[in-house]
């Protein structure tokens, strides 16, 4: 695609947080929660971020929306002029403006919703904060948003306690359209719903991009969630991205090691295929003390002496897939879509 049709593009994006000790609670180390990110979303499509938890996704997801404040980096934002800020370092005053084209979905339904507002003055209040104080027109923009979520009008005046969790997560997604953003920011918008309503809170997702034209950055550590809803997949570990790519190519020809045993980990939808799981030795490295060389070598399978000396930057292998592993290009790695067919009695 052309750049011009780039609407975020992370650079070098780097958040850390400092280990503190003692009386005085001096700065004794840090925890690199995010560890210089690179990667860039289209207008339009539904970019995943996936990883094992801890791996800094969520971090990274907040420092976008600028609700955490980057350590190093640039957050390169298309505005509605069409021109590319950086947001990394904008003040509260100047950031105003631009929040309104950036919402978040956050992952708790049921944490993410004040108990002591009707859904009037949850959906309504980034309404009134952006400056629209006529209570009718507020109220019609409710009702509004309701409805393209699947929920009465009649609800206005009900409190969150009175819902499901489906139905939260639907408040939730209404409160990020009402300002019509851009970009919605998904941070594991399903995984504490029911299996039977993370089906239709995709599926109503995806409706909404289609009719409202909008941007995903979604976040999950669930992959077949992934393989639903997003176009393009980044995977993280401890910090860092060590792969991206299209969805379909990830799934039938990931090329590192760490994706490959991600995937090993889905559920195949034929019950007379077996899954060959590859399980990681050895715990996540410690994003305080990360390991020389390769952050993934100790677990690694296919891991030689460079991988423990130098750290693999991210490269492209293929047209729009990067991978940061030394043996990439000489590695067969096995995918989820490439499963064999079912042997049955009579073949």
């Amino acid at each position: 695609m052309e750049n011009d049709q780039v609407l975020l593009e992370v650079k070098g994006l780097q958040k850390f947080f400092p280990i503190r000790k003692g009386f005085w609670q001096r700065a004794v180390g840090q925890v690199r929660a995010v560890d210089g990110l690179n990667f860039h979303i289209y207008k339009g499509e539904t970019f995943g971020i996936v990883g094992e938890s801890g791996c800094g996704k969520t971090t990274a997801s907040r420092c976008i929306v600028r609700a955490l404040q980057p350590s190093a980096g640039e957050i390169h934002f298309r505005v509605d002029d069409g021109e590319m800020t950086d947001i990394a370092n904008l003040s509260r005053d100047e950031l105003q403006p631009l929040r309104r084209h950036m919402q978040m979905i956050f992952q708790d339904p049921f944490s993410s919703l004040n108990p002591r507002m009707t859904l009037f003055d949850i959906i309504g209040e980034p309404l009134l904060v952006n400056g629209v104080t006529d209570r009718q027109q507020r109220v019609e923009r409710v009702e509004e948003l309701l409805a393209l979520v699947g929920l009465r009008p009649e609800f206005l005046q009900r409190f969150p306690h009175a819902f499901s969790g489906g139905q939260r997560q639907r408040i939730g997604i209404a409160r990020a359209l009402a300002l019509n953003p851009s970009l919605i920011v998904a941070d594991e918008p399903v995984s504490a719903l029911d299996v039977s309503v993370q089906a239709q809170i995709l599926n109503l997702l995806l409706e909404l991009q289609e009719r409202l034209g909008l941007t995903y950055l979604f976040v999950a550590h669930d992959l077949s969630v992934v393989k639903h809803i997003c176009d393009r997949v980044a995977v993280m570990y401890v910090g860092r991205v060590v792969e991206t790519a299209e969805t379909q190519q990830l799934f039938e020809s990931p090329k590192h090691p760490y994706t490959e045993a991600l995937l090993s980990a889905v559920p195949l939808p034929d019950p007379t295929l077996r899954s060959q799981r590859i399980i990681l030795e050895g715990e996540v490295a410690d994003p305080a003390n990360p390991p020389s060389g390769c952050y993934f070598h100790p677990r690694c399978r296919y891991a030689v002496d460079l991988c423990r000396e130098r750290t693999p930057e991210l490269e492209e292998v293929a047209p729009g897939h990067a991978v940061s592993c030394h043996r990439a290009l000489e590695l067969d790695l096995a995918g989820t879509l490439n499963a064999p067919v079912p042997q049955t009695a009579h073949s």
